[in-house]
């Protein structure tokens, strides 16, 4: 017997497909006391090939690199333009796509990794544009995220526990990097003067790191926090 909707062969005790669930129906078919083609609710795996996914994902990114390299190309005859297009795809991919080339990809490798593509994407642009501003500025923030960043990810893999503490603690690093970011961003570019507004984001990030380690370490504050929001 075989079922009418998706046509997996069906033994003669099925009620119902394990595949689709329709109800096969035959009146020429009498119920017998068999064994089960199939556990009961257990559905056949359908296998994705990771290396087709990945393939079809590369061709993704390399198809739009090379239109703009042919177009750069066939107008200025050399590269001026599409070098940030590739570039940005480059890192990209880099980022996004690479990690899922790996069988058990760990974010605490792939993470640092990241940002040291778009580090050297930010380098290529300040090379090519004869900006100045990489040392100066682009490197101490995409460095200073990715310690951040990187610090949490792998806190979080090897302490799961201490949630509240690690973001608390990213909260109030992030907060204070505010003011020597805009030391830089005064060096860098030039500004007439310090006009303080590394304040504005300073003072919401600490207080919000402050208030989940407060969480973190008085207990019942946070289970009468999580009782009214329900996590």
């Amino acid at each position: 017997m075989y079922c009418v909707k998706c046509g997996v062969k069906l033994s003669d005790t099925e009620k119902k497909c394990p595949l689709c669930g329709t109800v096969p129906y035959h009146p020429e078919v009498k119920q017998s006391a068999a064994e089960r083609l199939y556990p009961r609710n257990r559905k056949p795996v359908l296998r994705v090939s990771t290396f087709g996914v990945m393939l079809v994902i590369t061709i993704l990114f390399l198809s739009p690199a090379i239109i703009t390299f042919l177009c750069d190309m066939k107008i200025n005859g050399t590269v001026t333009w599409s070098g940030y297009v590739i570039g940005a795809l480059l890192a990209g991919y880099f980022a996004i796509a690479m990690p899922f080339w790996f069988r058990k990809p760990s974010p605490v490798i792939f993470v640092p990794c990241a940002f040291v593509a778009i580090g050297l994407y930010l380098l290529y642009i300040d090379l090519y544009t004869g900006g100045n501003w990489f040392l100066s500025f682009a490197f101490p923030i995409v460095g200073t995220l990715g310690l951040v960043v990187s610090a949490v990810v792998t806190l979080m893999k090897y302490v799961p526990k201490g949630a509240l503490y690690i973001f608390g603690g990213a909260f109030i690093v992030l907060g204070v990097f505010t003011l020597p970011l805009e030391f830089l961003v005064t060096y860098t570019f030039n500004l007439p003067s310090f006009s303080g507004w590394f304040v504005y984001p300073l003072v919401p990030s600490v207080l919000l790191g402050g208030l989940l380690i407060f969480f973190a370490i008085c207990r019942p504050a946070r289970e009468s926090m999580e009782r009214k929001f329900f996590i």
